[in-house]
């Protein structure tokens, strides 16, 4: 008996008993459609978080306050004094000043959250930033429309403001915001540009904030005291761990600190994140498939269970055609190639599923198809197939002609 002639015989059979045929299809459809779209759903949610530490920029590195640290109130004249255990933005200048080898830039940031309002609308709990002209530079938000403050802005303590999409869109609905008047907490501003959108990633929304020269923020709303935060720009993406190094000497230097093992900050590598975050995605990705994998083994084992109903019902045709001089492999093959033939048209319609499925966001989520999930779940839902196959095949190679011809 042929190759051909076995797989004729074997879509005969499947096509036999549609019903039967199209659950166990079914079965099979929803494991391999199931692998490969949660597979796809842990590479988006990789990729996302990925995109958005990369975002950061891969040669900056953040200093925030750590326990250690105390004292917010401290002057900026009192930044060089060894009892001080603040970031301010008078240690901010100092490092930036100190020729350090590998760093390019220094940013200081002060945070708080306030309403700022228009004259038609208001966004409570909005968050305010205050920082330098450089912050354009070191961060991911870019200007979509007018233009950033600049160093004058700064050192007059100028009341302008950068502001989110979003939040342009809410205070100033029928119109632009450049050149508009806003509202924060009851302090006039000027938006002298609005930022290009950005994905939403934690719990800050980067589309409704509200970017002002640090000066006026610390003299309106935050004081004087410690900065929020620095991001330091090392001079490139292979000196980002030098300008660590640097960075930390320089700081415990300028904090007085004494004991390294009590630093009152921490400085963050992007890189760092990103490996790690690249290692939990992996795994992350890993958990879902092996999930996915449960629903596969279930239709495997349902493709057992229809191949051993189908073996009992065609006892006689089997004996029959062991009577007219079919041999045990020809019987074996032709079972196999029914229950191969199963999984596969089960698997390309998951696939199918799969794909249509990856075009929609799954609980905020866009998935992205590994290119080998496709061809892997594939291949494995034949192989399931075939070896949750080999027992009824088996078991209909091994019948005795007379006791299958006898069989009612």
């Amino acid at each position: 008996m042929s190759f051909l002639e076995i797989l004729r015989s074997a879509m005969r059979g499947v096509t036999a008993n549609k019903l039967r045929s199209v659950l166990t299809l079914l079965g099979v459809m929803i494991g391999v459609g199931s692998v490969i779209l949660l597979l796809a759903v842990g590479n988006g949610s990789a990729q996302t978080v990925q995109n958005a530490i990369a975002g950061l920029g891969t040669n900056t590195l953040t200093v925030r306050a750590s326990g250690g640290g105390g004292g917010g109130g401290q002057t900026a004249t009192a930044a060089t004094s060894t009892s001080v255990k603040t970031i301010t933005t008078a240690v901010s200048d100092q490092l930036a000043s100190a020729g350090l080898g590998h760093v390019k830039e220094v940013v200081p940031q002060v945070s708080t959250s306030l309403t700022v309002s228009s004259a038609t609308a208001s966004a409570d709990s909005t968050s305010v930033v205050g920082s330098t002209a450089g912050y354009f530079d070191v961060s991911t938000a870019k200007i979509a429309s007018g233009s950033s403050f600049t160093k004058a802005d700064v050192t007059t303590s100028a009341k302008v403001a950068v502001i989110g999409s979003e939040l342009a869109t809410t205070l100033f609905p029928t119109g632009s915001a450049l050149s508009q008047q806003i509202s924060i907490d009851g302090s006039p501003f000027t938006v002298v540009g609005v930022l290009a959108s950005q994905s939403t990633t934690g719990f800050d929304d980067p589309n409704t904030v509200v970017i002002a020269p640090i000066t006026r923020v610390q003299k309106s709303y935050t004081g004087y005291g410690a900065v929020s935060s620095l991001t330091v720009q090392a001079t490139s993406s292979d000196a980002v761990t030098a300008a660590q190094g640097e960075v930390t000497v320089m700081l415990n230097q300028l904090l007085g600190v004494t004991d390294t093992t009590d630093e009152p900050f921490t400085v963050t590598n992007q890189s760092t994140l990103l490996e790690t975050a690249a290692a939990s995605a992996t795994s992350f990705t890993v958990l879902l498939g092996a999930v996915a994998a449960i629903s596969l083994l279930v239709g495997g084992i349902g493709v057992t269970n229809v191949m051993l109903v189908t073996v009992t019902e065609r006892t006689r045709e089997i004996g029959i055609r062991k009577a007219l001089g079919a041999t045990r492999g020809a019987i074996l093959g032709q079972f196999l190639a029914e229950a191969a033939t199963l999984t596969l048209l089960g698997g390309i319609l998951g696939i199918v599923a799969a794909l249509i499925g990856s075009r929609y966001e799954i609980n905020g989520t866009q998935p992205v198809i590994l290119g080998y999930s496709i061809p892997l779940a594939l291949g494995v839902s034949v192989a399931i197939g075939v070896f949750f196959g080999v027992y009824p095949a088996a078991r209909a190679a091994a019948m005795r002609p007379i006791q299958a011809l006898r069989a009612i």
